[in-house]
């Protein structure tokens, strides 16, 4: 075989070769595909990735930066995103793994037609909802569809780069654009819930997200699925509030107490969670940390008729009788002598751990106890005039002198009578 036979074999090897590779690479390159790579480069405007596409993929730094602009990804980091774009070179250019940046009229309507998710930058908030930018066009969307909750305060929401589903797309001498974020929010919840209902159950334990805060309670979102927990259930101290000891979007750890099935496809289960169940329970160390006898502090909580409560510790109140204020005087309520909210000092007269009791006197700077005089306690001299004693006839009233000689005289003149008839 001569050299120029094995040149020209090797040159038909090598153009039969070249025409199979690129196939099969761009086979897997198609807009909405979700690909894996690692991150070669960054700049200030976007980073490189290889995923090994013939070139590097774009993606711009505002798919990985956190609400204060700070980069969440390094060089050499793995990243999952999704190709928004190809150019004619053959150049991906990759958005979020949860929505796209996309960069014409064109591929909104592709978007719309295979329900993809898209990404906006919100910049005003109007009448009946938000306006939205997507790939340089004017998008709305309804107030309604911006949460899978309604947002009271549309405002908090400007200038925030979202995903949204579009909803409605019309042409024509104006572009007609209607996306919905809550659309989006419940079809992810829907995918997570499927995972999350495979481990529910009463006892089971979720890491979960807060989504909301009521006077009543907290939602925690579990993953795809929503749970509530009491305000009773946060904590074993008293709160009035939840924001008292939460905040939107902070993550906690609860236990599931008890989940009641829905009525039908409409009503969802509802799910009761604690945070308390998850601490231990202060009154397991009460008798420990206040045996009789003990003198402490505590605010005054609560106020009734027969006497205060009285909080020791987050979760342990004791009762003070109103007999036992030291106040020196008659009491007809607490609230003459304590305020809700001021500091006592107090002795522990018992404690009963078993059903969550602890009887308090109040005690003075020096430590002595002074009990109070109430209408329970006063002396009957105190209050009222003393009773008679039981079945003892009350004394007859001396006769009144001149009464009584006016009836002898009558008797007289009345024995006249009868005697003269006679």
């Amino acid at each position: 075989m001569t050299e120029e036979t094995v040149e020209t074999s090797f040159e038909a090897l090598l153009a039969a070769s070249e025409p199979a590779q690129p196939t099969r690479r761009r086979a897997k390159w198609r807009i909405g595909a979700t690909v894996r790579g690692q991150i070669v480069a960054l700049d200030h405007e976007q980073l490189f990735v290889d995923v090994g596409a013939k070139t590097e993929a774009v993606m711009e730094r505002a798919n990985v930066t956190d609400a204060d602009g700070q980069l969440t990804v390094a060089v050499g980091d793995p990243i999952e995103a999704v190709i928004t774009s190809i150019d004619s070179g053959g150049r991906l250019t990759l958005g979020s793994r949860h929505s796209r940046h996309l960069h014409g009229q064109a591929e909104l309507q592709d978007a719309y037609q295979q329900q993809l998710p898209v990404e906006g930058m919100v910049t005003a908030a109007v009448k009946g909802g938000l306006e939205v930018q997507i790939a340089g066009q004017r998008g709305f969307c309804p107030a309604s569809q911006v949460d899978v909750r309604f947002v009271d305060d549309l405002t908090t929401l400007l200038n925030q780069r979202l995903s949204f589903l579009i909803t409605k797309l019309e042409t024509g001498r104006q572009l007609n654009v209607v996306v919905s974020r809550r659309a989006l929010l419940e079809r992810e919840q829907a995918a997570r819930a499927v995972e999350t209902r495979t481990r529910l159950a009463v006892g089971a334990v979720f890491s979960g997200r807060v989504t909301a805060l009521r006077d009543f309670g907290a939602f925690v979102d579990l993953g795809g699925i929503e749970g509530l927990v009491h305000v009773s259930e946060l904590a074993f101290g008293r709160v009035r509030h939840p924001s008292e000891i939460l905040t939107l979007d902070q993550e906690v750890e609860v236990v599931v107490l008890r989940i009641d099935a829905g009525s039908d496809a409409k009503h969802a289960d509802k799910i009761a969670l604690s945070l308390r169940a998850l601490t231990r329970d202060p009154w397991q160390d009460a008798e420990v940390n206040y045996p009789t006898g003990t003198i402490t502090n505590g605010q005054v909580v609560r106020m009734e008729a027969f006497g205060a409560f009285i909080e020791l510790a987050p979760g342990i109140e004791g009762m003070m009788h109103i007999s036992e204020m030291g106040a020196k005087q008659r009491i007809n309520h607490p609230n003459a002598v304590l305020t809700i909210g001021e500091t006592v000092t107090a002795r522990v007269l018992n404690i009963d751990p078993q059903r969550r009791r602890i009887a308090l006197t109040r005690v003075n700077e020096t430590g002595d106890t002074d009990a109070a005089v109430t209408n329970e306690t006063a002396p009957a001299s105190a209050n009222k005039r003393p009773l008679r004693q039981a079945n003892k006839p009350a004394p007859a009233a001396a006769p009144d002198p001149a009464l009584g000689s006016f009836g002898e005289l009558l008797r007289s003149q009345m024995n006249k009578r009868q005697s003269g008839g006679a």
